[in-house]
């Protein structure tokens, strides 16, 4: 669909709102044709970064380059991106069709042309069916199809999404992710994606940019960040991982990489302090010297084959080298 395969970079990207500091020089250079999950808390910058790569928000320092063309203060039209809204933002009044097409409507395509494109686009996300009915008329998942589609038929070079699965219902939200996945490889256009889900970001991502306080933690390919975070911050943002503190520094640890021994034994003793049954793993956790909360997933089977409550006194083990040392 996009040709020949095309760079998005920032350099320097900041955003200020008044005296605020939301995004601080943030520089950055996207795999082509991969799937990116822009991921951090409310308030880190990561949609105000999506909105200005879309030409939504203006920047105020910086630029931002698709293709070596520094794209800064395009107009979005003009950009090579398209933007789908967390809301959709379709046109009660107007079919599924004329939604899709009216892009192209605006830009003077003929009816007949920008009709036979927005079929086009309406059959890529399986809903040609659908194309007399109103949004009103469809379900959340089907709004979301119409509103990609649209976001299509301007054959960008780069899709942006912001939070566009908030609003489904959490079986469909996991349906659309694949959706989502397989349509990006289909395309082998670039995909950038905010969420502040990290689940949704290891499902979808072949890189994540963990953003924090208006700059970028860590980034990297979705494993990587996940089993090897730099930063407290990113460990703990991430989840699955417990930070403690030793004599050499601050390190991470998965939490199923921790093993419950009985007391005496192990590198360190803690008190149980919670069970959570979780199906095919029992989350103990417990706190150890220094007020340190340190969780460990274990299989439901050995848990229940000797069983802890709170109160009790345990062991906790671990492999040396599962232990990452942080930075920050």
């Amino acid at each position: 669909m996009s040709g020949i395969i095309q760079d998005l970079e920032l350099v320097s990207v900041t955003k200020r709102y008044g005296t605020a500091l939301a995004v601080n020089a943030v520089s950055h250079r996207f795999r082509p044709a991969s799937y990116t999950c822009l991921l951090g808390p409310s308030g880190c910058g990561k949609s105000s970064t999506l909105r200005m790569i879309a030409g939504h928000e203006s920047v105020t320092e910086g630029s931002i380059l698709l293709a070596h063309r520094d794209i800064s203060n395009l107009p979005p039209a003009k950009r090579g991106t398209a933007m789908m809204f967390q809301s959709y933002a379709l046109f009660p009044h107007l079919s599924v069709l004329d939604n899709v097409a009216f892009s192209l409507k605006m830009k003077g395509v003929d009816a007949k042309e920008r009709r036979a494109k927005a079929a086009e686009m309406l059959e890529l996300v399986d809903l040609t069916a659908l194309a007399d009915r109103l949004p009103a008329q469809l379900s959340g998942g089907q709004q979301q199809r119409v509103a990609l589609a649209r976001a299509l038929i301007t054959r960008p070079q780069v899709l942006l999404l912001d939070e566009p699965l908030s609003a489904l219902d959490p079986f469909l939200r996991v349906r659309m992710r694949t959706e989502l996945r397989n349509l990006q490889k289909e395309l082998g256009i670039s995909f950038i994606h905010v969420t502040h889900g990290q689940d949704e970001a290891l499902a979808l991502a072949d890189e994540i940019v963990v953003m924090n306080d208006a700059v970028i933690e860590q980034a990297g390919p979705a494993r990587e960040v996940f089993n090897a975070p730099k930063t407290r911050f990113v460990a703990q943002f991430m989840g699955g991982h417990n930070v403690i503190a030793l004599p050499q520094g601050h390190f991470a640890i998965r939490s199923d990489a921790v093993g419950v021994t009985p007391a005496g034994s192990g590198q360190m003793e803690g008190h149980v302090t919670a069970i959570e049954y979780q199906g095919t793993y029992v989350s103990v956790m417990s706190r150890i010297a220094g007020d340190q909360e340190v969780t460990a997933l274990v299989p439901d089977a050995a848990y229940f084959d000797a069983p802890h409550h709170p109160g009790d006194r345990i062991g906790l083990t671990w492999d040396a080298k599962n232990l990452h040392q942080l930075t920050a």
